[in-house]
């Protein structure tokens, strides 16, 4: 199974432990009409800001596991 692995506000990788909780996450406390809201998410000490971007390559990365 491949990891999700986003960058940081800083260009440093994290790894997604979870990527479904994650997804969830963004959607429920970062969007506003399923759009990204541009606020920050912290993580284990790593900051994000929330992008469409950023949503859809969760997105897409959690759609590809599913399929398997």
């Amino acid at each position: 199974m491949k990891k999700l692995i986003v960058k940081d506000n800083n260009g440093k990788d994290y790894i997604v432990n979870d990527p479904d909780r994650f997804r969830k996450h963004l959607y429920n406390f970062h969007t506003y009409n399923d759009k990204a809201d541009l606020s920050v998410h912290e993580e284990s000490g790593h900051y994000f800001t929330v992008t469409n971007k950023l949503l859809d390559e969760v997105n897409e990365f959690t759609r590809r596991i599913k399929k398997q």
